[in-house]
């Protein structure tokens, strides 16, 4: 093996060295368990996860053990420990999936190894090019530090039995929910999907949305979210039991529009609602559509801590997660619905055939319903709008 400078001193101080080919990393992953912490509020996902353990533990002998998250912030926190305890390796996580102000704190304290997606073969079917999805991450370039794993954009669901026209901004929501009162509600903000339906808002609320592009002041955040604070002050007292508890997440919120309690749900993947009509979980008659003006779009990744035991291995699971068989089934909305991450572009004949077979589902909304996909704020607005809310309308 070729050893850089940079190894040969790992070497002399007794640290493991780098593998510098995809077929070292390769031999290097084999026997390791990674430990993937990831959001386990989604039973799709988690099966997800399960299957990729199944598939990399045959192909590759790495073994996957998903550390089930009720917040991602669990798991930097973690990491930050065991930086301040001068634990530089052996760390207890070694994937995460991460995205937005979590991946900006990690990156701003070191906690990150790389970069490294540019080392994955499976890289090749990314759009690279500086500024795209694949290597920004709500504004923040990631600079080879995360790997793509899923599309995500914002998204309202419906059940068509009970509502025939569903509200296409927030300002119809408002009018919608006085019209109907107790037949709407959102996940609990310190859930990333409640932050998220105040963020959308805000984007269409305020009057000038590019201040969200850099980070908030404390100028920039009040004068940018007053707007969005008058309109939820209208909204809270018509939303399920007056605005005085939430569901604690999206799978929750699910359950009480398939049980007749709340009108419209909400999520952060198009294919979500698809996905549960498929399993049972909601009535057949549920649709999706994104705001008519646009909705916040980005795409999920994964990172490695500094000081992950099993490096080559999480390297080895991020790219397997980047084939595009793997992804061509992670678009299948019997199995987990999200949109690919790749550049179809880059795919041939072959492989882009496989997301052609793919089942549809009148749940499933076609690309004209979802509206133009909007950037998302500067990681500081989501984590200010939580607190601000909390201070707001929490005693």
């Amino acid at each position: 093996m070729r050893l850089t400078l940079t190894a040969t001193l790992l070497a002399l101080i007794g640290a493991p060295l780098w593998a510098d080919s995809w077929d070292d990393t390769l031999a290097a992953a084999k026997g390791q368990t990674v430990y993937w912490n990831a959001w386990g509020g989604d039973s799709r996902t988690n099966d997800f996860i399960a299957w990729v353990d199944r598939e990399v533990s045959e192909k590759y002998g790495v073994h996957v053990e998903q550390v089930k998250l009720s917040d991602t912030a669990e798991a930097v926190t973690r990491v930050l420990a065991e930086k301040s305890a001068g634990q530089t390796e052996g760390g207890s996580v070694d994937l995460i999936w991460i995205n937005g102000a979590n991946f900006l704190s990690m990156k701003e304290q070191g906690l990150l190894h790389g970069p490294f997606l540019e080392n994955l073969p499976n890289a090749a079917f990314l759009d690279l090019n500086p500024g795209s999805a694949a290597v920004t991450d709500f504004t923040v370039p990631t600079e080879g530090y995360e790997s793509p794993w899923r599309l995500a954009k914002f998204v309202y669901s419906y059940d068509s039995a009970r509502v025939d026209e569903p509200p296409r901004s927030a300002a119809a929501l408002l009018d919608w929910a006085k019209t109907n009162p107790g037949r709407f509600t959102h996940p609990a903000v310190q859930n990333f999907m409640g932050a998220t339906f105040l963020k959308q808002a805000l984007i269409e609320l305020t009057p000038d949305a590019s201040v969200l592009q850099s980070e908030a002041s404390d100028d920039s955040f009040s004068t940018a979210t007053e707007p969005l604070w008058t309109w939820y002050d209208a909204l809270r007292p018509n939303l399920w039991r007056g605005g005085e508890t939430f569901p604690e997440n999206e799978s929750v919120l699910n359950q009480m529009l398939n049980d007749g309690e709340v009108d419209l749900t909400m999520a952060f993947d198009p294919a979500a609602a698809a996905a549960a009509v498929e399993k049972g979980l909601l009535p057949d008659t549920v649709r999706t559509y994104g705001p008519a003006a646009g909705s916040i779009g980005n795409i999920s990744f994964v990172a490695i801590p500094f000081n992950a035991a099993h490096r080559e291995g999480a390297e080895v699971v991020a790219n397997f997660l980047l084939d595009p068989a793997t992804q061509a089934r992670a678009q299948d909305i019997g199995i987990l619905g999200s949109y690919t991450v790749l550049d179809m572009t880059k795919l041939d004949e072959t492989q882009r055939a496989a997301f052609a077979d793919l089942p549809v589902s009148p749940a499933l909304p076609m690309e004209a319903d979802l509206g133009p996909t909007l950037v998302e704020p500067h990681p500081s607005w989501m984590v200010r709008i939580a607190e601000e809310w909390a201070r707001r309308y929490t005693k």
